[in-house]
């Protein structure tokens, strides 16, 4: 009993920590999710945090890592635990300190119900671990050097990839008007001319944001999105979904919008405040659906549709 209320205790812990962090973030008006954008050793680049392999972290962890790479100045996208330094044959300096990930799996419990039948229960879990951006460890040489980019590319009216990778999603967009939305009933995207917008990247970041809620819809990802018009919790909580989905899509897509958001993002931070001081599971519930959601804009075959409870 003793080891299980541990067990417990340290999983709640690694959610207050992560939840305190982005907290900490919001309280002075800074989306965190949002900061390496702003971070002039990145000269325009923007990419997922990659593992020492190249494979790119996702849902939480990448609000984690970017997070630390804005705080501590890093240029670097990647990093590695300590043991995967010592593996590469180079070592973490003296005096570096490390930054949080989690892994999220899964265990098995079996319960008694009331009739006296044994069942099989799945209860999530989060286990904390440490790593280092390679600009803390020696003797890697020249593995993992960012590689400069050749030039400034000549600036197009549209971005062709973005273009290409929205019309594969098969999301209805329509444009008009000075709003933009995703309207369950018609089941579309709504979005103002692209000429309107302050450049051509805050046109397809906006659109990344409308395409997560799209992807949410109940004959999709089955989000409920049903209280969302009259639950300014509700709606808050689907907002910060999208803000961190597009935010994911953008760095997928290499897609660079200015560090000013939305005019109605303001009116959401304290919102979001509210929730994850009241929440502290909600901020890796969000980057989770964010991730899913996604994965199914990438391509749908890979992301079993979620039915009603």
């Amino acid at each position: 009993m003793k080891k299980e209320k541990r067990t417990s205790e340290q999983r709640v812990d690694v959610y207050t920590r992560i939840t305190d962090k982005m907290i900490a973030a919001l309280d002075q008006g800074v989306r965190p999710w949002v900061q390496p954008w702003n971070n002039r050793h990145l000269a325009g680049r923007v990419s997922r945090p990659l593992r020492h392999n190249g494979e790119p972290y996702s849902g939480i962890n990448v609000l984690l890592l970017w997070s630390e790479a804005m705080a501590r100045g890093y240029a670097s996208s990647t990093w590695m635990t300590f043991r995967q330094a010592q593996e590469l044959g180079a070592c973490v300096r003296k005096g570096e300190t490390s930054s949080m990930v989690v892994y999220a799996n899964r265990i098995s419990k079996t319960e008694t119900d009331a009739a006296g039948n044994e069942i099989e229960r799945d209860i999530p879990f989060l286990k904390a671990y440490s790593v280092f951006n390679v600009e803390q460890i020696d003797g890697l040489g020249d593995r993992y050097a960012d590689v400069p980019d050749s030039g400034i590319a000549q600036r197009i009216d549209r971005i062709e990839h973005a273009d290409v990778f929205f019309a594969q999603t098969g999301a209805i967009v329509r444009h008009g008007g000075d709003k933009a939305f995703y309207a369950p009933g018609p089941d579309i995207i709504q979005m103002p001319p692209i000429e309107t917008f302050r450049d051509i990247e805050s046109y397809y970041a906006t659109l990344a944001h409308e395409s997560v809620h799209w992807a949410g819809a109940s004959h999709r990802l089955n989000r409920d999105l049903s209280r969302y018009a009259k639950d300014r919790t509700e709606r808050a909580r689907e907002e910060l979904i999208a803000e961190l989905g597009a935010a994911f899509l953008a760095a997928d897509l290499g897609i660079v919008p200015e560090l000013e958001p939305r005019p109605d993002h303001a009116s959401y931070l304290a919102s979001w405040l509210s929730v994850l001081k009241n929440d502290k599971r909600f901020i890796v519930q969000a980057a989770a659906q964010a991730q899913r959601s996604v994965a199914f804009l990438h391509d749908p075959r890979t992301v079993p549709r979620r039915d009603a409870a």
